[in-house]
């Protein structure tokens, strides 16, 4: 069921048993898991079903320190969000990055991967993808052509990337939804104001508006909000009277230790003959996979370094192409993913004339350590609802640059013992006292960890089943429930940990009946 919030009567009331505020991957796949259930959900979407310069500009904000993209156009503010544009990367999270590393400070889930294991085959389906094996040799068996760079050692290995076709979310989904008896989509309905009890332990109910000058309210028995990272540290931090700190923010976390992937280029590589490198490109078929080099989990803690991979790019179509950050560099989303695609439709119909090469631009793609002050916090300004715009502060640490160069260093060593070929790191990773990171030190537009998962208040925003400390009633779904970033994009866990959230309210909502 489908209703435009702008064409109900002002101050219409309306309830249900769960309300789930956001139409993105996270929202999308928690509500199609109550549908046909004896349960009213409540769906809000803020925009509409089509792209929206006014509602997209709901998302500017304002950005310092290490260079960033412009917030408006990072993500996209309609039903679907940003799956309407996303590539479609799939992978696990490795056992490690779950665990408490001494050398990355704030590191430590409150679950492990085998926690989210059944969760991750799940999520599968969602997002069209393929079998659940992210094991090379299972792709091998399938396809022998698909030779490793270097055989098995105990530094290096080969970790496996799926495709998604990508899923859009709002096209997969959006019928459905509309057909459905007991899931009530509002779009156009901006959440604006989360009211709580005297003790603010519990949500009272929620207020949403929208351009139309139109208020509403939502009473529920439980809340979630699955909007995006920014979006979720934002709300919390700005939309509750009565807590003027923010929602959540008794030890000031909400916000902080945002996170995001460094995809940058870091090496070249030689080879003394020219290779296709298939295993490292996609493959042809019904499900499209490729692998990237990754470090061992006892490399990482033997060398002290974060989790990361890379990735291989024909140095002859590298020369003159232009960094993410230099490409997507205006307010517009539709530009710049015009400008993206555009610069890799020419690269691809140059590779398509070539068979192989000998030497390769080596791109990285590593996780951010958790840092407090790279964070979301509240702008004066405030957008046409009235709600404080954010500021991003992406704060990086000399660890990213320490783990970047050791990551080379490693695989050098193994490209050159196994007689491989030979690998020179680029101008500014040579200097290990060197702290400044280059002009195109880019983002992968993966934000994570501003309402971070822990046992305790002190340390986290949310519990292990992401409900927020010392609020009954109100949970959080999505990326910035991120405890640490790992190497991999992170749709494929958000769906996980969604799907996950969903079983528990399921049990708790049976209990309740």
């Amino acid at each position: 069921m489908h209703l435009d919030a702008r064409h109900l009567p002002d101050h219409t009331h309306i309830e249900g048993d769960i309300c789930i505020v956001g139409c993105g991957p996270a929202g999308l796949s928690i509500a199609m898991e109550w549908e046909g259930t004896p349960f009213k959900v409540i769906l809000l979407e803020g925009g509409g079903f089509d792209y929206d310069d006014k509602m997209q500009d709901l998302y500017a904000g304002q950005t310092t320190g290490q260079r960033y993209y412009p917030l408006r156009s990072t993500r996209l503010h309609y039903f679907g969000g940003t799956s309407n544009h996303w590539a479609g990367f799939c992978s696990t999270f490795d056992p490690i990055d779950f665990e408490k590393r001494d050398w990355v400070p704030k590191s430590g889930w409150p679950i492990t991967s085998s926690d989210l294991d059944p969760y991750y085959a799940r999520a599968q389906k969602v997002l069209d993808l393929g079998p659940y094996e992210y094991n090379v040799q299972y792709w091998q068996q399938l396809d022998p052509s698909l030779k490793s760079l270097l055989t098995p050692n105990e530094t290096v290995w080969n970790k496996v990337w799926q495709f998604s076709p990508p899923t859009r979310f709002g096209t997969k989904y959006g019928d459905a939804v509309r057909k459905s008896r007991n899931i009530h989509l509002y779009t156009y309905s901006n959440l604006t104001e989360i009211t709580t009890n005297e003790s603010v332990s519990a949500i009272e109910k929620l207020t949403v508006r929208n351009l139309a000058d139109k208020t509403h309210t939502i009473k529920a028995r439980r809340y979630i909000l699955a909007c995006n990272t920014i979006q979720n540290a934002r709300l919390l931090l700005a939309a509750c009277p009565q807590a003027p700190k923010g929602l959540g923010n008794d030890h000031d976390l909400v916000g902080r230790h945002f996170m995001e992937h460094l995809e940058i280029q870091s090496a070249w590589l030689y080879l003394p003959r020219p290779e296709a490198m298939k295993l490292y490109t996609f493959s042809s078929g019904s499900t499209k996979m490729r692998c990237e080099l990754a470090i061992t989990a006892a490399a990482q803690k033997q060398y002290r370094i974060l989790n990361g991979t890379c990735s291989f790019f024909p140095a002859e179509l590298a020369k003159g192409m232009k960094s993410q950050i230099e490409i997507w560099n205006t307010d517009d989303p539709k530009k710049n993913e015009d400008q993206m695609n555009s610069m890799w439709d020419s690269h691809e119909k140059k590779a398509a004339r070539v068979s192989g090469y000998n030497a390769f631009e080596l791109k990285t793609r590593i996780e951010q350590s958790p840092n407090p002050d790279s964070r979301i916090t509240l702008m004066p300004e405030r957008d046409q609802l009235g709600m404080p715009r954010a500021q991003l502060n992406w704060a990086l640490t000399p660890l990213e640059k320490h783990s970047i160069r050791t990551f080379y260093q490693l695989v050098a060593r193994q490209v050159g013992q196994q007689g491989v070929g030979r690998i020179k790191l680029m101008d500014y990773l040579q200097d290990p006292n060197d702290p400044s990171w280059p002009d195109f030190t880019s983002g992968g537009w993966h934000h994570m960890g501003t309402t971070r998962m822990s046992n305790h208040p002190q340390t986290g925003v949310v519990d292990a089943n992401c409900k927020l400390h010392g609020v009954s009633n109100l949970y959080i779904a999505g990326a910035s429930c991120f405890v640490t970033a790992a190497a991999p994009n992170p749709t494929l866990t958000i769906v996980a940990l969604s799907l996950r959230l969903s079983d528990h309210l399921k049990n708790l909502s049976h209990s309740d009946k």
